[in-house]
């Protein structure tokens, strides 16, 4: 089974101490139990417990420590984060919240060549301390561009930083926030770390009203050395955008985490609820709706766990991972989002309940899309990669699943953040034509037409300047690339033809809606309406592979997972 199960968790781990983190995780939230992780959520306390928990089992030192500063089984296994993403949002989006902000704060840290700071955030880790990543300002927001906090040089060798950081995750109890900011004096760009300890460390407020605390704070004169300057100007710029990206792609597992749990909540409810004398799940509409959600589930993972592979053998000469990683930060989460309103359909006024998850999982589906950058600028860097991706292909070596335990180095040393359009891609085509099924073949007959539409009514410079029109273009360009990476992991995985056939239905339903968003703007010239309109089509429907799918992938679900109460 594909989708976690904390139950069963019986999935196999490189080795014995990886597996301990996951189980160890599983065990604290199901002994906390659900009346108490909802009424926690409900007075927004504080999550010392978890963080106490982490201390306790050493858990972020395991899995956020390079090798040459932790002990034995740390490093930076992305496939081993994914998993633990992925738990700490089945039990609830804020205890991954934590998890995510120190990844973002100890980014720059570990992409520096500031050996002292380095090897205090691995004293720290051992502690179970958590970290915070000071890029957002209340009036820019994470227009780096337009940072206002400054680093003004003294005599006597310091700094003194002065400026405000907004929207910052644990900058209540990290003693190392990586702060980003300019030089005074030159406008380098700067990274350094600041301690909430500090006396001109001043913490306004928490900007949210829930168990995170999301600060507000102010450095006032606060004095930096020369040991707390991370990076500078390019360096700091490129440790900027590169943190962010390791870190946005932890959004589409946090979407999968909160959907599976929401999931087998909705489920549960449906399936042993009776209406009008019939089962719930016995109405034609609610079972495609379950259908819809799991699959479009499914593909998100699936997706997911493919950008993984890319991420870990990742290197200066292979840069794919960077439209896949935007691509899971823009379409994973969205499709979160997908799956969620398909469940609330089902289970209608359950959904705002104060004693289920899923109250809290339609709440917090909708953050998934917009941090660490919005769906807009994640289409707007996407659509950059579009031309070599459809008509420069290079040639690869087959990649394999990349879930060996080893240390993800590269992603610390990923380089310039720039020259985005000289990255290549293996071709497309390989993928789907490995799948021989009739809305595979379908979908490929819809990329052929945008393909060509691309190249005989090709967007035009005012088209090219028009965001509503690129943001439009963006999201058929952005399933091409979501279906090609499924197909590559449903057969990595060895997913059968029938459930393969049954995303697709989905996949070609959006392809045609998108290309219908897009015919609709203002200005799409009628060459390109022609090409769109032969896009839109009905996927093979198929009431044989739909009832297996349903049998045997949905259905047996039922009462598979429950929460302790």
């Amino acid at each position: 089974m594909i989708l976690l199960n904390p139950k069963q968790h019986n999935r196999e781990y490189a080795d014995e101490r990886s597996r301990q983190i996951m189980l160890k995780t599983i065990e604290f939230f199901e002994n906390k139990g659900k009346r108490q992780l909802k009424k926690d959520d409900r007075e927004r306390v504080w999550y010392e417990d978890l963080l106490e928990f982490i201390k306790e089992n050493e858990i972020f030192a395991t899995l956020l420590t390079p090798p040459d500063y932790g002990g034995e089984d740390c490093r930076w296994d992305t496939w081993r984060n994914c998993e633990f993403n992925e738990i700490l949002a089945f039990y609830g989006l804020h205890y991954w919240y934590t998890w995510q902000v120190s990844i973002l704060g100890l980014g720059p840290i570990w992409m520096s060549d500031n050996e002292q700071a380095k090897a205090r955030a691995g004293e720290l880790l051992k502690k179970g301390e958590v970290f915070a990543f000071g890029l957002s300002e209340r009036d820019h927001g994470a227009d780096i561009y337009s940072t206002e906090m400054s680093l003004t040089p003294q005599d006597d060798g310091t700094y003194l930083a002065n400026g405000e950081k907004y929207y910052i995750g644990n900058g209540n109890v990290a003693e190392m926030v990586s702060t980003f900011g300019k030089m005074s004096d030159t406008g380098d760009y700067v990274f350094f770390v600041a301690n909430y300890k500090n006396k001109n460390y001043e913490l306004v407020k928490n900007v949210v009203n829930a168990q995170s605390y999301v600060a507000d704070f102010k450095l006032n004169d606060y004095v930096v050395s020369e040991e707390d300057i991370l990076s500078r100007g390019q360096d700091a710029w490129d440790d900027a955008l590169n943190t962010v990206n390791v870190g946005k792609y932890n959004l589409g597992w946090a979407s999968v985490g909160i959907c599976t749990h929401a999931f087998y909540e909705a489920l549960n409810h449906a399936a042993n609820r009776r209406l009008y004398g019939m089962y719930v799940t016995d109405f034609p509409h609610v079972k495609q709706m379950f259908v819809d959600a799991y699959t479009r589930l499914v593909a998100m993972k699936l997706f997911a766990l493919r950008t993984a592979d890319y991420m870990r053998a990742a290197s200066p000469q292979d840069r794919r991972y960077l439209l896949y990683n935007p691509t899971v930060k823009m379409k994973v989460t969205t499709q979160g989002e997908e799956v969620i309103n398909l469940l609330w359909d089902v289970i209608a006024a359950k959904g705002f309940e104060r004693d289920t998850y899923f109250e809290m999982a339609a709440r917090d589906i909708r953050a998934m899309p917009k941090l660490e950058g919005t769906v807009h600028v994640n289409i707007a860097l996407i659509v950059k990669f579009m031309r070599n991706y459809f008509f420069n292909p290079q040639e690869y070596p087959d990649l394999a699943r990349q879930d060996q335990p080893k240390h993800d180095e590269f992603l610390f040393n990923q380089g310039p953040a720039s020259g985005l359009s000289k990255i290549r891609f293996h071709d497309y085509k390989a993928a789907y034509e490995s799948r021989d099924v009739a809305n595979v073949r379908l979908f490929r007959e819809q990329i052929a037409i945008f393909k060509e539409m691309l190249m005989a009514a090709t967007p035009d410079d005012k088209q090219s300047r028009d965001t509503d029109f690129l943001l439009a273009l963006g999201e058929i360009f952005t399933l091409v690339v979501y279906g090609q990476l499924i197909l590559e992991n449903a057969n990595i995985y060895e997913l059968e033809d029938g459930l393969v056939d049954q995303i697709f239905d989905f996949m070609v339903r959006d392809f045609a809606k998108f290309a219908l968003q897009l015919y609709g703007k203002p200005a799409t010239n009628q060459k390109q309406m022609d090409y769109l309109l032969q896009m839109i089509c009905k996927p093979k429907t198929d009431e044989g592979r739909y009832q297996q799918v349903w049998q045997k992938h949905v259905y047996a679900l039922k009462d598979v997972y429950e929460m302790n109460p």
